[in-house]
């Protein structure tokens, strides 16, 4: 039972850790394609994509994926 729940936990920190790899790959994404697009520094998204960014960032956060100081980061970087 006790190596079934480790298995568990394991495997819940390995889909976390692929969320936020996955997430940062996309933040990545949109900063580039916001800079290529602007011709200088990183534009934030469009308005719908923000909202959706956010969201994402909050879900992580509220799951325990990003600590409350990456989230604030992330939060700033993508408003800023």
């Amino acid at each position: 039972m006790l190596v079934a729940g480790m298995k568990m936990g394991q495997a819940q920190a390995q889909a976390q850790a692929q969320q936020q790899q996955q997430h940062a790959a996309e933040v990545e994404a949109a900063r580039q394609e916001g800079a290529a697009g602007a011709g200088g520094p990183a534009a934030a998204p469009a308005g719908g994509n923000v909202t959706a960014e956010l969201q994402k960032l909050a879900e992580l956060h509220k799951s325990g994926v990003l600590s409350d100081a990456e989230f604030a980061a992330a939060k700033a970087k993508l408003l800023g």
